[in-house]
């Protein structure tokens, strides 16, 4: 009986389909996924920075819509059981050559949060910009926001992407700019046990503000579900592809092999084995296809993550629970997509197989 690798030595030009199908589809789930991923855990990480609980204006759909009077930051502070509550103003605009740049406004106790690599922190009417549209403007001395020229005082780093991509001014710069007070506060306790109780304390200081903290905040906001639902559907689609690719080239390559099915079966070999073994060849092409698509998918995001074009702001992480839900996936796939065609292989008369193989 010929081997799996026999059979798809034998069968190269369909064997190399298969696998082609397989690859680009495996390689689409994984950029989606490691992709959405990384724009919802580099939010989420520049969120925690000395966050452990988020105010925004109450009923707000976006933080960059958000407007809330930064006076009330000093009366958040003498809640006792908060270390710092710390302002930000969130916005984007165009920066000379670039369309759009993150833009941050910042009270001066966040400073802290984004290390000089070079320069210092700004003053008024000035900006410390990330290293990536540091490198991308080519060392700019001045930058143009809003018809306003602003001097680089300094050049930070960071290990998120939308900040080591972005702007940062004081507070009072970026609210001319943006015409709000504060987008969000973010506030850090002294103990985080009793971090349900000062929520309730924050929201009882204004009905225009909503106080949550960063893990509940996360979990309910409204952008990274969109982002993630539509990860989860675009990658669906790409599961449904791959599968009708599989059980259309496996169609065929069924309808080749008639003849050699045929004899399977009239030596007394059963509709299981013949299940078993186009099974088997997919599988094989499954982990290989798996493999390369991993490949693949690892040196794609590092491309991207490096590109100019991007400034930084789409980066992906192939984890490994990814990697293991991914090849879940692709077994999935492969068996599902082969199933059907292996199923009506083995159901047909011995006789008339081998009558249509050698026809």
């Amino acid at each position: 009986m010929i081997t799996p690798l026999k059979a798809l030595r034998k069968n190269r030009f369909k064997t190399a389909l298969i696998f082609i199908s397989m690859s680009v589809s495996i390689s689409a789930i994984f950029l989606i996924s490691a992709i959405s991923g990384g724009v919802v855990s580099m939010y989420s990480a520049m969120l925690k920075t000395d966050g452990d609980i988020i105010v925004t204006q109450k009923g707000i759909a976006d933080t960059f819509f958000s407007d809330i009077n930064n006076s009330l930051s000093a009366e958040i502070r003498k809640i006792t059981g908060v270390k710092e509550s710390s302002a930000l103003i969130l916005g984007a605009a165009p920066v000379d050559k670039l369309p759009i740049v993150a833009i941050y406004g910042v009270s001066d106790n966040r400073y802290d949060s984004y290390t000089l690599a070079s320069g210092r922190y700004p003053r008024a009417d000035e900006v410390i910009l990330g290293s990536k549209i540091f490198e991308t403007l080519k060392h700019p001395k001045t930058i143009v926001l809003s018809k306003k020229e602003f001097v680089v005082s300094g050049v930070f780093k960071s290990r998120i992407g939308f900040e080591d991509g972005g702007v940062v001014m004081n507070l009072s710069d970026a609210g001319e700019l943006f015409h709000k007070s504060a987008s969000i506060f973010l506030v850090s306790l002294n103990d985080l046990g009793k971090s349900e109780a000062i929520v309730t304390q924050i929201n009882v200081l204004s009905g225009d503000i909503e106080a949550k903290t960063t893990e509940s905040f996360i979990d309910s906001y409204n952008q990274f579900k969109i982002i993630q639902t539509s990860s989860d559907v675009i990658g669906a689609m790409a599961f449904l592809m791959g599968i009708l690719g599989i059980v259309s080239m496996m169609s065929m390559v069924v309808n080749d092999r008639k003849g050699e099915f045929g004899i399977m079966r009239s030596i007394g070999l059963s509709s299981r084995v013949i299940i078993f073994k186009l099974l088997s060849e997919t599988l094989i092409i499954a982990l290989v296809a798996y493999g390369v698509a991993l490949g693949a998918s690892l040196g794609i995001l590092e491309l991207i993550e490096h590109a100019d074009k991007f400034q930084g702001y789409i980066n992906g992480e192939i984890t490994a629970v990814l990697m293991i839900n991914v090849f879940i996936v692709s077994v999935t796939m492969a068996l599902i997509g082969t199933f059907l065609p292996a199923l009506y292989a083995s159901r047909i008369d011995p006789m008339s197989l081998i009558q249509r193989g050698g026809a």
